[in-house]
């Protein structure tokens, strides 16, 4: 929809369905405060729904903010039928970055709620007190339900930097909470059954929302107690140690003539290279395997190699977290990897990673 702060801010087609849902709840109110209004209430009411958006997109521009203050790369700002998120690439690489960058957010919105709570005296009653009466309230409870201490909200990315900085440890951080959103999760779930404990009689659209809510508490929470198992297995992958044997080939050289070459070298695999020994491409394995062996001396291993993009070059050292986002960046099935001289140490099989992951 428009870029902030160099940011693509994205809106997904939910949003329009939960701003026409708050149009709808928020129309018999408007009724109430202008009973002239008449049909008229319905365009109010999503007038004052995406006013109540406004400031979930304030809260998420705070995120971005502060990560972009930590010379982080935040990819794109998302409204959608929950409220807003904010993707972000990579991870803070300290607890006090974690920290900042999650309590910005429901600071934000409490922030929005106590100006608008504070400037209601400047409003007679109508539709711009309620309004504004509406954005204080709004914010409050996202302000306070975000503080929750469990993942995916942003209290619980707090508590995980709180358990990460005593710990010294991410996962623990991580794995606390997670098991804070599953309660959470939970709670909302029994939230419609515990109102009339408190004199209240649940609606449908009570255990709508407890479901929905909770359902996506759960999943987030699961989520990210399996990106925690999945992180842990990362220290075990090396780029170097991975790495195939590989030998630089001309692009004419026939496929037979490079294969022999490469047996005789005990390589695994074969780079295409320029005249002055610089990589231009990569063979394709899986294409290797399906040219039969009849063909392969009228086949040149230029026909099969994949050119040299930026990206499939990466350095031998990289290991775990920073190996996997060198490969997200440019999926590929092969790699060359390079020396910090810029000489070919061998080539990195996307297979082999995979399955050195699943041997961890």
């Amino acid at each position: 929809m428009a870029t902030v702060a160099g940011v693509e801010l994205r809106v997904a087609n939910s949003w329009f369905l939960i701003v026409g849902l708050l149009a709808f709840v928020l129309a018999p109110r408007i009724k109430e405060q202008a009973p002239d209004v008449g049909s008229w209430a319905y365009v109010v009411g999503a007038a004052v729904a995406v006013l109540l958006y406004a400031s979930v997109l304030l809260h998420e521009i705070s995120h971005a903010l502060a990560g972009l203050a930590f010379s982080m790369q935040v990819r794109s700002i998302n409204l959608h039928f929950l409220g807003g998120a904010t993707e972000i690439e990579g991870e803070a690489t300290t607890p006090w970055r974690e920290f900042v960058i999650a309590v910005v957010g429901p600071l934000t919105s409490l922030g929005i709620a106590v100006v608008a709570w504070a400037s209601l005296g400047l409003f007679d009653d109508g539709l711009l007190r309620f309004a504004v009466a509406s954005l204080a309230g709004a914010n409050l409870v996202v302000g306070v339900l975000n503080l929750v201490p469990g993942l995916p909200l942003d209290g619980g990315r707090v508590l995980q930097a709180a358990v990460w900085g005593v710990s010294g440890k991410r996962s623990a951080g991580v794995v606390v909470a997670a098991w804070g959103g599953r309660l959470a999760a939970i709670a909302a779930l029994l939230y419609p059954f515990l109102l009339p404990t408190f004199g209240y009689q649940a609606r449908l659209i009570d255990y709508l929302m407890a479901f929905v809510l909770g359902a996506f508490l759960w999943a987030g929470a699961s989520q990210a107690l399996t990106a925690a198992k999945v992180r842990s297995k990362l220290p075990t992958l090396h780029a170097r140690q991975l790495a195939r044997p590989a030998i630089g080939v001309p692009a004419t050289l026939p496929l037979a003539e490079g294969i022999r070459q490469a047996q005789l070298a005990r390589a695994g695999s074969l780079v295409v290279v320029a005249a002055d020994g610089c990589p231009v491409g990569i063979v394709n394995e899986a294409a290797v395997t399906s040219t039969p062996e009849d063909r392969r001396p009228w086949v040149s291993c230029g026909d099969l190699a994949r050119r040299m993009e930026d990206g499939l070059m990466i350095s031998a050292d990289l290991t775990g977290e920073e190996l996997l986002h060198a490969m997200h960046r440019v999926p590929a099935s092969e790699y060359v990897l390079v020396e910090p001289d810029g000489s070919v140490y061998g080539v990195l099989v996307a297979k082999d990673v995979d399955a050195a992951y699943r041997a961890a």
